[in-house]
């Protein structure tokens, strides 16, 4: 006995035949034959169940009944006479003798169909999400990834960790991205914020003695939305691991991923253990990104030497970079659409030419290539029916366009991508600092809580001078999968000292590290052990796992693309006896 229920709308088989049962769920379907026959589909969360009214006064009962209202159905289990074998359920039916209606549906027209609702347009199905997660289709991806968290706790209570959960209400502090503010009722003028992720509260706790941490954390950051990014709010395996190095933490991640991607993955391939390291020099380099899609088998040449001087303008005094397509045979329609594609995601103008079954340079950028033509196909290896692909600018802007050139041309041309795999790769040694964009000033490239490699001497170094601070490297990495960064990571920044000069390095001193990051410093400067973590993004993860493009197809009610929360009306306006006990006068922001 089930609630109200003898059995679900999935469980009933032939064997059942002759039983009396009690169902109960929503009346998803009436197809009325005549006047004395219609079939009804009951559907709940488990499946569906055909209930068939075979007299006039069942199907006069069944189309007074609104589709999407909850009923209980007492009837006698059947044999069906057209089996459908596509179904669980799919060899009996249910001869209905009482039908209860439990919730009426009071709506004769509905937002959309709901076994089709994946078909709407997203803000009607925000909107009226309820309603779309009843879509065994939308509903299955959340209950994925209930299985996949499942899975996640048990493996990390295995593998040693301790689940410790961590504040939400906190201080703000500078981590990259905007707070969250809540305002502190009790303390006029002042705030917490939500934590972007719980990178000090884990380190506090290494210091406190624990050594192996983990949750599913909850992180919050005011960022706009992109399709393997929730706005406002996502989840996080967060883990943290005391005198512990870079290989500890990859040894637990490649120990505790692949048996979750092999079990809950819509593709049965993935990358064992080791995963393939790449240093972040390398990747930008090689594929001109630091999130490669392994899955790709195109990749990014140099070829500054050859072509800077070849008369084209946008070359000259600029860094080239060349992506080859073997066997071409694409139309001048598909280039054309396929490269103003790059070029809106890049920000930069991707160029080409190819080489036509004779081996002969045509099309594109082809008549600055020509004169040159022999050189261009030693340096690359061309051969005929080859499609290239350029990219020219600073060393930046150049490797990015090629990136996308990658990703675009390897997944539209055929032959390039083997598509259902999960292929991972750890990115290593990314640089410890950058010049900022908006400052023109050093800055922290990724984390400043990463130790960097070389530790207090190579910062000295950089101080006096005899290096270049740009060369630093930090113990740090990420986890890609199948071109997502499915997590960030690092050996932390343990000892004060070193912590010190890091910061001194972007022009803030010790004083400015006691008051933006206080727990931490004094905590560290009571003796803190060497430890390292990562933190894989759990919407993400299962993103990949259930084979969608758009991490919202993932969250049970996510935002829409400007953090809104079209269902609950979020943000909304509050009244003013609230701003007032918050102490908080609203400006109106100037056209």
């Amino acid at each position: 006995m089930m609630q109200s229920r003898t059995h679900t709308c999935g469980q009933l088989r032939l064997a059942d035949a002759g039983k009396q049962v009690t169902l109960a769920g929503w009346m998803e379907n009436v197809r009325v034959v005549s006047a004395g026959l219609a079939f009804v589909v009951l559907r709940d969360f488990y499946g569906t169940t055909q209930i068939v009214a075979d007299s006039e006064e069942m199907v006069n009962t069944f189309k007074a009944i609104t589709k999407e209202s909850t009923i209980s159905v007492e009837g006698t289990v059947r044999e069906r006479d057209s089996k459908n074998d596509k179904l669980p359920t799919g060899e009996i039916e249910v001869v209905p003798s009482k039908v209860t209606v439990l919730g009426r549906c009071r709506h004769n027209e509905l937002p959309f169909p709901i076994n089709r609702s994946r078909e709407a347009d997203e803000s009607q199905r925000l909107k009226y999400r309820y309603l779309d997660l009843r879509n065994p289709e939308v509903k299955k991806n959340i209950v994925l990834r209930c299985n996949v968290v499942a899975a996640l706790r048990r493996s990390m209570t295995e593998h040693g960790f301790l689940e410790i959960t961590t504040p939400i209400l906190t201080a703000s502090s500078p981590e990259g991205a905007r707070d969250y503010l809540v305002p502190a009722r009790n303390h006029p003028g002042k705030f917490y914020a939500l934590p972007q992720a719980p990178q000090q509260f884990k380190q506090l706790l290494m210091t406190s003695g624990f050594d192996r941490y983990f949750q599913i954390a909850p992180c919050f950051r005011d960022e706009d939305a992109r399709a393997d990014r929730s706005p406002g709010e996502f989840y996080q395996l967060d883990m943290e691991m005391a005198f512990a190095s870079q290989e500890d933490v990859f040894a637990v991640c490649e120990d505790v991923l692949p048996p979750i991607f092999a079990q809950y993955g819509t593709y049965d391939r993935a990358s064992s253990a080791p995963f393939m390291r790449i240093p972040y020099a390398e990747a930008m380099e090689k594929y001109g990104s630091d999130k490669p899609d392994l899955r790709i088998d195109l990749t990014v040449q140099d070829v500054t030497d050859v072509l800077s001087g070849c008369g084209f303008g946008p070359f000259e005094g600029n860094v080239v970079k060349a992506v080859v397509v073997s066997d071409f045979h694409e139309t001048r329609k598909f280039i054309d659409k396929t490269l103003a594609d790059v070029e809106v995601v890049s920000g930069g103008k991707p160029y080409w030419f190819r080489l036509d079954e004779n081996g002969q340079v045509v099309g594109g950028i082809a008549k600055f290539v020509t004169p040159i033509q022999e050189q261009v196909i030693a340096a690359l290896g061309l051969k005929a029916n080859d499609f290239v692909a350029l990219s020219a600018g600073k060393r930046t802007q150049a490797q990015k366009t090629a990136g996308v050139l990658v990703k675009t041309l390897g997944a539209a041309v055929p032959g390039h991508m083997d598509k259902e795999q999960y292929a991972f790769c750890w990115i290593v040694d990314f640089p410890m600092y950058e010049i900022g964009e908006e400052s023109g000033e050093l800055e922290f490239c990724h984390n400043p809580f990463s130790m960097p490699s070389g530790g207090l001497e190579v910062l000295l170094k950089a101080e006096r001078g005899e290096i270049d601070p740009l060369s630093i490297t930090a113990d740090q990495y990420d986890l890609v999968c199948n071109g997502v960064e499915l997590s960030s990571g690092a050996v932390r920044n343990h000892d004060p000292e070193i912590m010190i000069k890091a910061f001194e390095l972007v022009r803030l001193g010790e004083e400015d590290v006691k008051a933006k990051f206080p727990a931490m410093y004094n905590a560290f400067t009571y003796g803190a052990p060497p430890h390292a973590g990562i933190a894989p993004g759990v919407d993400r993860m299962v993103m990949l796992l259930a084979g969608e493009d758009s991490i919202r197809e993932i969250i049970p009610f996510p935002m829409n693309k400007n953090a809104q929360d079209v269902m609950m009306d979020a943000p909304s306006a509050v009244t003013q006896k609230q701003l007032d006990e918050l102490h908080i006068a609203l400006v109106k922001p100037e056209n």
